[in-house]
């Protein structure tokens, strides 16, 4: 089965092979938010039942290929049906400090220590986290080949969009909620407007350029 553009579905097949291997509790990990001028990085762990099977999950997809109202309905399903889910959130002010590189793994980090039951063995988007001491595998588009890293994509995206509405509110004038923090044009004739927010990623350009002016 595959998406329309040629796209493939992820499937089971990491999963599986670590399962194979007495790996029973296989945590995925992504995140959501590297590259917005505002606003946390993201990321989620998910832990889903060997040999799950569902309805729902030949429409699970990396959220990027979803549309928010079907990530909304697959939020929901996956939280229901997980053994386990954890996230972790990097705010702006660490993300200047540490750089979205650290600050991206300390997400996943902090995803993987909130899930209870803990994981065995990591399935990771594309990055590896030597911070964690556990077997592990970075899988480069791994949110459209691994089920379980796609789920936390989907995760990952619905919690840092629902975090940037919630910005909206206490920050108006931005936009937050239209653009979620991405330099957008419209953003960025806001950000010119009114300056950088205390939520804005002052180490990235095009922020940085004007605090610099």
């Amino acid at each position: 089965m595959r998406l329309a553009g040629n796209l493939k579905t992820p499937t089971f097949i990491e999963e599986r092979m670590l399962a194979a291997q007495g790996y029973r509790q296989v945590a995925g990990i992504d995140e959501a938010g590297r590259g917005p001028l505002a606003g946390p990085v993201v990321a989620a762990a998910v832990i889903l039942p060997p040999d799950f099977d569902a309805p729902w999950l030949k429409l699970v997809r990396d959220s990027k290929q979803l549309s928010p109202s079907l990530r909304q309905v697959l939020f929901q399903h996956i939280y229901g049906a997980a053994l386990s889910v954890g996230v972790g959130r990097v705010d702006a002010r660490v993300i200047d400090i540490l750089g979205i590189a650290r600050a991206t793994r300390l997400a996943m980090k902090l995803a993987v220590e909130q899930l209870q039951p803990p994981a065995e063995s990591l399935l990771i988007d594309y990055l590896s986290l030597p911070e964690v001491k556990l077997p592990q595998k970075g899988i480069v588009k791994g949110d459209c080949l691994c089920f379980s890293i796609a789920c936390a994509s989907i995760i990952a995206k619905v919690t840092r969009d629902r975090i940037m509405v919630e910005l909206d509110r206490a920050y108006p004038g931005y936009r937050l909620a239209a653009h979620k923090g991405y330099g957008t044009r419209g953003h960025l004739d806001c950000l010119r407007q009114l300056g950088p927010s205390p939520i804005h990623r002052c180490s990235f350009r095009p922020v940085r350029d004007m605090i610099d002016k």
